[in-house]
């Protein structure tokens, strides 16, 4: 089921799935040391879900290092190029679902990873989003959050407020500290941390659920 209060935001991914992969071009530096270590965070594991794939650029790591991948998006048309980036790999190993990040249609603690790749600075409740990828995970599973960290820098700070003028749907700026504070106030322990330099930089942290946060 995907949210009626979420149908703006939705519309600006739609509008523009055709020049993300362009668009990233601005803010590329981190991404390959990011991919990198998502892929390596889900080694091995059996069942890795990934909300906010977009077209796929970090799916296609994670699928060569999980034994399967679930690939989510809440805008069809990143969903459509999801599919036809694995297509083109010719990866078997990988569903492409449309869903809504507040609303997963998966039976609970059925992962035993999930991979939340620069989405945090998005989702409008970050409570409500961390709650249901804590329902996804198998005791034990580990979450990969890497984040954009639009206020670390002078520059990404700028750059940050350009996007804005774009209607680019941004609900919060954080630095590496806020988003440490953030997870860890929802119950998550952060198991490794790695700030990757970029004009947005991106902070890159692995968790688990350590204790009850009270979320729904």
């Amino acid at each position: 089921m995907l949210s009626e209060d979420r149908a703006p935001e939705r519309q600006y991914w739609e509008r523009n799935a055709a020049l993300y992969d362009l668009s990233l071009r601005v803010l590329h530096r981190p991404l390959p040391r990011m991919v990198h270590l998502a892929a390596e965070a889900v080694r091995d594991r059996e069942r890795v879900l990934e909300v906010a794939a977009g077209t796929g650029l970090v799916t296609v790591a994670l699928a060569l290092a999980a034994r399967q991948v679930v690939a989510t998006d809440y805008a069809a048309a990143m969903v459509a190029r999801l599919e036809q980036r694995i297509q083109a790999v010719g990866l078997g190993n990988v569903q492409c679902r449309q869903a809504d990040l507040y609303d997963l249609p998966f039976e609970a603690g059925s992962f035993d990873g999930v991979v939340a790749a620069n989405v945090l600075h998005l989702v409008p409740d970050l409570p409500r989003a961390l709650a249901a990828l804590r329902r996804m995970l198998k005791p034990g599973g580990c979450l990969v959050a890497p984040t954009f960290v639009h206020d670390e820098t002078p520059l990404a700070w700028a750059v940050s407020r350009l996007l804005a003028v774009t209607g680019f749907p941004n609900h919060r700026r954080f630095t590496a500290a806020s988003l440490t504070r953030a997870l860890d106030a929802e119950g998550i322990e952060i198991v490794y941390g790695e700030m990757l330099p970029g004009v947005i930089p991106i902070q890159y942290l692995e968790g688990a659920f350590a204790r009850s946060s009270g979320a729904a």
